[in-house]
């Protein structure tokens, strides 16, 4: 049952980021939809991420919120995948280091190869081996995820034709982050 809901919880989280690729790479979509479509879903999906502690200490004994906490991890891994694929795209684009190096001189770009540079190394680590190994430094590491949350958000603003909806899904961060930072006795329900 574990291994199928699983599954489940995979088929839903690739299949839109395979059905988009597949459409950039026919050419029914262009580069600037895509690289804006994969970009804003990993953000979604990190605000998601972010959100399982509150929701997990706001509804302690809902089964969805207790299925969702054992998924986490998996929430995580597809977060990044939708932003490697968005820095693919980007790389794929300009084909040239030269032109790459120079564009990440921009506050925009730099934050954001900073932001999938911590989401790649906790991706890489996002397993029962890596737990073992650094023992207690994993959870040290792993709260590098604010940082990532941040660059991205700061990332789209500064990159976007309309930063609108970027201040908006950092407005909805920061609501999770607070509740995330509120002691128990304010978010448990009893």
């Amino acid at each position: 049952m574990l291994a199928a809901s699983r599954w489940l919880l995979w088929l839903a989280l690739s299949s839109p980021l395979v059905f988009q690729t597949w459409r950039y790479l026919a050419g029914t979509i262009f580069y600037g939809e895509y690289l804006h479509w994969t970009g804003e879903q990993s953000a979604r999906l990190l605000i998601v991420t972010l959100a399982v502690t509150p929701l997990r200490r706001m509804l302690p004994n809902s089964r969805l919120v207790k299925w969702i906490v054992a998924r986490r991890r998996d929430l995580g891994i597809a977060t990044f995948l939708y932003a490697a694929l968005h820095t693919l795209a980007y790389v794929v684009k300009k084909a040239n280091v030269e032109l790459i190096l120079s564009d990440a001189t921009e506050i925009g770009i730099l934050v954001g190869w900073l932001s999938c540079a911590i989401l790649l190394l906790l991706a890489a680590t996002s397993n029962n081996y890596s737990v073992r190994k650094l023992r207690k430094y994993w959870k040290v590491l792993h709260r590098c995820v604010y940082a990532a949350a941040l660059l991205t958000f700061l990332h789209w603003i500064l990159t976007a034709f309309d930063p609108l909806a970027g201040y908006i899904h950092l407005g909805v961060l920061l609501v999770v982050l607070a509740l995330r930072a509120l002691p128990d006795s304010l978010l448990v329900r009893h």
